[in-house]
């Protein structure tokens, strides 16, 4: 590709939305992470009795580690939700933009 077809996606109004939508999408998943790992955190640190109760009477398996393994699966699920989105919406407009900046 030449410099003014870079120019031209630069410059298209649906490149300029796709950045935007991505980047917003993007920093709202990392937000919530963030936001589950600091309450874990902080969880961890002011109320380390409630991840150290029994899960049922007898049993050797506290509330940590479902809350813990619940942490990681957020992971995979905040992922695989935007992973979902960029191979469709993103993916979509992307190739609107290759296509309008090759004619």
């Amino acid at each position: 590709m030449n410099d003014s077809i870079y120019l031209s996606i630069q410059n298209s109004s649906r490149f300029k939305e796709l950045v935007s939508k991505r980047e917003r999408f993007a920093w709202i998943l990392s937000a919530i992470m963030l936001g589950l790992y600091s309450g874990f955190i902080l969880l961890i640190a002011y109320g380390p009795h409630v991840l150290g109760a029994q899960l049922s009477p007898g049993s050797s398996i506290t509330w940590g580690i479902p809350i813990g393994v619940g942490l990681i699966v957020s992971a995979f699920v905040l992922t695989g939700i935007y992973v979902r989105r960029a191979n469709g919406e993103f993916d979509d407009l992307n190739n609107a933009i290759l296509k309008e900046a090759q004619q």
